[in-house]
């Protein structure tokens, strides 16, 4: 039998597909710009023949899933995040979505060791002349979740940009049914940097050399410091991150980035994600400067540690005196997820002239008040992203606070230092009530 001919056999309508869905099944709906969109739809059609169907996925950006929308009290569907996208934390927020903790780098041995897939449903290319369907840009734990997966749906949609790399492809052998789609892939638009991006931004700028290899988290300031590293005139950079964003483009058509001077994977892109715009998914479609690898590769440590002059640039939502950096939660809300900043962290620390810089603003508001990103402890129920022995520097407005070998009370004074002035006093007055402020003359 041939690949087409295959194909034409495995080839039915959503509704036929999502009928081996049986109740108590777990059922992965892909992740990140690859959530499933006409499986989800009509899975949701089944809602009163199935009860207790467990759903995975990871930052989904296509919009709140169907199975949500029909099952309003949670009966039918339990919908479960690896990481939350703006979509899923509404639905975190209504009691329709629960978090589930990680490592990101750890997450394929988690399905590998530990996790029991029934259903896969993973979007896709089309097949090619050898019968492989791409993942597209969520190479992520893609292959994982499919080997440990009793069954597999693809829903095959020719939008999906084609990466390149390893572990991005399945072959239709593998694959039980095949289901055509054909709309848009999610777009992420890129958030404009402020006054105050832009100038955490010019501090780190001053920390980057031409050679070095580069890692950006999502956000304003990291597209401040990916656009102020394209007008530049930096040289030779590499990107080895976790996902590619819009900046990137830019810095690659700008020249600054060859991946010439990387130690490992030279000439090459390296990421396990994309979520951008239009810009990025036409950037990186069969493009081999781009090596999309799975996640236990690119966030790994050991692997990060072996670039020289790895630069990692992420942002937190706040910091404690003692260097405890949440970068998840407000409180016990759930915002986001781990995400890859602990694993970056901690490979640029192993990195040969590497530095890890976590970024924030000073102040945030809410609810018309505004307060002090540096705090004396972390708000009672806020996740301890980044454990104080782990935390690299931290960066705001006010410059860098370094705190890799730092007594207690060295945090606090670094810390406070770079805090808003408005705030100093009392960030002294709550480090001398913790035990960890000594007289400085830093004040």
């Amino acid at each position: 039998m041939s690949f087409v001919e295959e194909y034409q056999r495995k080839l039915v309508k959503p509704e036929e597909a999502v009928k081996i869905v049986k109740p108590g099944d777990w059922v992965e709906y892909g992740s990140f710009s690859g959530s499933v969109v006409v499986l989800d739809r009509a899975l949701a059609a089944r809602k009163d023949e199935l009860w207790d169907v467990k759903i995975r996925s990871t930052t989904r950006a296509t919009g709140f899933p169907e199975v949500v929308k029909v099952d309003p009290d949670g009966e039918h569907f339990i919908y479960n995040g690896w990481h939350f996208s703006n979509y899923e934390r509404k639905l975190s927020d209504r009691g329709l979505a629960s978090y589930m903790p990680i490592v990101y780098h750890e997450l394929p041995e988690y399905y590998r060791k530990y996790i029991d897939v029934d259903v896969a449903m993973i979007a896709a290319t089309p097949m090619d002349r050898h019968g492989f369907f791409n993942f597209g840009p969520q190479v992520s734990h893609t292959m994982a979740i499919c080997e440990k997966a009793k069954k597999i749906i693809l829903e095959v949609n020719p939008r999906i940009p084609r990466c390149l790399g390893q572990e991005e492809s399945i072959h239709i052998s593998k694959v039980d049914y095949v289901v055509e789609a054909d709309y848009p892939v999610a777009e992420l638009a890129s958030v404009r940097p402020g006054e105050i991006d832009k100038k955490i931004a010019s501090i780190i700028i001053e920390q980057l050399e031409d050679g070095c290899c580069l890692q950006l988290g999502i956000g304003g300031m990291p597209n401040a410091v990916g656009e102020m590293i394209a007008n530049s005139g930096l040289k030779d950079l590499g990107i080895h991150t976790e996902m590619f964003v819009d900046s990137m483009v830019d810095m690659v058509e700008k020249g600054c980035i060859t991946g010439a001077r990387k130690n490992i994977d030279r000439y090459k892109i390296v990421a396990t994600i994309a979520l951008g715009t239009k810009k990025t998914y036409d950037f990186i479609n069969d493009n081999p400067m781009c090596f999309f690898m799975p996640v236990n590769y690119t966030n790994d440590p050991c692997v990060i540690g072996q670039l020289d002059k790895f630069v990692s640039i992420n942002s937190c939502i706040d910091v404690d005196l003692y260097g405890q950096i949440n970068s998840e939660s407000s409180g016990s809300r759930q915002i986001s997820g781990t995400g890859g900043a602990i694993c970056f962290a901690q490979g640029a620390f192993r990195s040969k002239g590497g530095k890890g810089f976590i970024c924030m603003s000073s102040t945030c508001s809410k609810g018309g008040k505004t307060f002090s990103r540096i705090r004396p402890t972390l708000e009672p129920g806020s996740a301890v992203t980044i454990h104080r022995g782990i935390a690299p520097c931290v960066v705001t407005e006010y410059g860098i606070a370094s705190l890799k070998g730092k007594a207690l009370w060295q945090r606090a004074e670094a810390l406070i230092a770079i805090a808003h002035p408005d705030y100093r006093e009392a960030l002294i007055k709550s480090a001398q009530k913790l035990g960890i402020w000594r007289k400085s003359n830093k004040r």
